[in-house]
């Protein structure tokens, strides 16, 4: 029983690992016009985009299709670690807690807690790669966050951009040491606990009702049936997570791309003077690209991760 148990859970984290990919792949062009937003158009001075399909138009004259992926390979790595980790966590601290009874109706006391703490365990690795990827998406973020802000046309002088994400996190840990790299970490934690609780919650929910509703009217369902719940129901949650979270998102951005080390990293005071100069929208900034991106890249991991999770014979119903 115990290896069998032991078995289950490692399938549980490659399916998880393999969903991870798929959302870099259809999500990353998306999050890079979605951090550029959030960098540029809350700042008082710089350039402006009118709005996501401006700053993709923008990205693809000055760089090419190329800019879209700047700052994907800490992404490739840092969400496919943490994907590996959020469905693993999320799908063992769910056995655990329903003390092993099956039922197929979803528990809200059962799966918001379980969602919370993996979203709180990734938000760890998210964290460092974001701030890669805002520079260049993870703390390995802040560096993403550094490197997709710098592009070809942002006001970053030259001799001060990064060549790569590996430059981006070494020169951030020279400059504010091993702390650096989980700049705005708190405002990450929080965005993954609360996001990921709302988005399992809307999928285990559309997912039982679907199923429910579609086994009256079909005896025998299709692998194409299945995939297409899949779809559904990975892009509604992924629409919900971003629709409750965005404003953290957008601090988040603020606090990791900021030159300042003594600017504030409290999330709610970075809000309040967003809130202040831009109003409500401030605090949506990268909306549009956020939810364009959230359904497809979402829909992509749960269909990923159920097909994996069949093909490595686990059942989910």
């Amino acid at each position: 029983m115990a290896t069998e148990q032991s078995n289950s859970a490692y399938k549980e984290y490659v399916a998880g690992l393999l969903a991870g990919v798929a959302t870099v792949m259809i999500g990353h062009p998306f999050d890079t016009v979605k951090v550029k937003l959030q960098k540029h158009n809350t700042e008082t001075h710089g350039i402006k985009y009118r709005n996501g399909w401006d700053c993709s138009a923008r990205i693809l004259q000055t760089e090419g299709v190329k800019g879209l992926y700047r700052g994907a390979t800490s992404s490739f790595v840092g969400v496919a670690v943490e994907s590996s980790l959020l469905f693993g966590i999320y799908s063992r601290t769910k056995q655990s807690l329903q003390k092993g009874v099956q039922t197929d109706k979803p528990q809200p006391q059962v799966i918001i807690p379980s969602a919370a703490y993996g979203g709180s365990i990734i938000s760890f690795i998210l964290c460092p790669s974001e701030l890669v990827k805002a520079g260049c998406l993870t703390e390995i973020k802040i560096l993403q966050c550094r490197m997709q802000v710098q592009g070809a046309d942002s006001l970053v002088p030259k001799l001060s951009r990064y060549s790569s994400p590996l430059d981006c996190a070494i020169q951030t840990v020279k400059k504010d040491g091993v702390t650096g790299i989980f700049r705005g970490g708190l405002t990450t934690l929080m965005r993954e606990a609360v996001g990921n609780a709302v988005f399992f919650s809307v999928y285990e929910y559309v997912r039982y009702y679907m199923h429910r509703h579609l086994k009256g009217d079909s005896s025998n369902r299709s692998n194409v049936m299945d995939m297409g719940i899949g779809i559904v129901t990975g892009g509604l949650g992924g629409v919900a997570f971003w629709s409750v979270v965005l404003p953290l998102d957008v601090a988040k951005t603020i606090i990791q791309t900021s030159p300042d080390n003594n600017s504030t990293r409290n999330p709610f005071k970075v809000l309040n003077a967003i809130y202040r100069s831009n109003g409500v929208k401030g605090c949506y900034t990268g909306l549009g690209p956020t939810i364009v991106r959230a359904f497809p890249a979402n829909a992509a991991a749960i269909v990923t991760w159920e097909l994996a999770m069949k093909m490595l014979g686990i059942n989910r119903d």
